[in-house]
């Protein structure tokens, strides 16, 4: 299985800036296996980050840009667990019901210790977290940032 995950971000600067992630499928198996899959189909190319928050979290992962959409592929079984949602921890964004997570995820920005044992946590960025805070902000941002690229390695 793949250990990371590479975004190569573009906040409209006009450079291009990885985030890598470390996956983490000892917590979140299927979750890690989705993201993976996504990666690899090329579906995480070109999607924005269609909700930043400042000091809160980047969510990105919906094709449609509208925080609405997923994949084709069917909602994920939730994975809930003990890791704490502090700054640069990846997880899964999802509808009210806590089997809904597909393909959105967020990252945190900073500590949101209220989202534990609520949300799928799938990884951690462990280089590139300055180009994550540099994500342009808004709900949806004005001209938001993008991943250029996904790669799974």
């Amino acid at each position: 299985m793949a250990e990371t995950l590479t975004f190569t971000l573009d906040n409209g600067d006009g450079a291009q800036n990885d985030v890598v992630i470390k996956l983490r499928p000892d917590l979140a198996p299927g979750h890690v296996a989705r993201i993976t899959e996504l990666a690899q189909e090329g579906f995480y190319d070109g999607v924005i980050f269609h909700r930043v928050i400042g000091g809160f979290m980047a969510q990105g992962g919906d094709p449609t840009g509208t925080g609405m959409g997923g994949s084709d592929k069917p909602d994920l079984a939730a994975e809930f667990n003990a890791e704490p949602h502090v700054e640069g921890v990846c997880s899964m964004a999802r509808a009210q019901n806590p089997n809904s997570a597909n393909s959105q995820f967020f990252i945190c920005l900073d500590d949101a210790r209220f989202l534990d044992k609520q949300y799928t946590v799938w990884g951690q960025v462990t280089s590139g977290m300055e180009h994550v805070h540099a994500i342009p902000k808004g709900e949806p941002p004005r001209n938001p940032g993008k991943i250029v690229k996904a790669t799974v390695a």
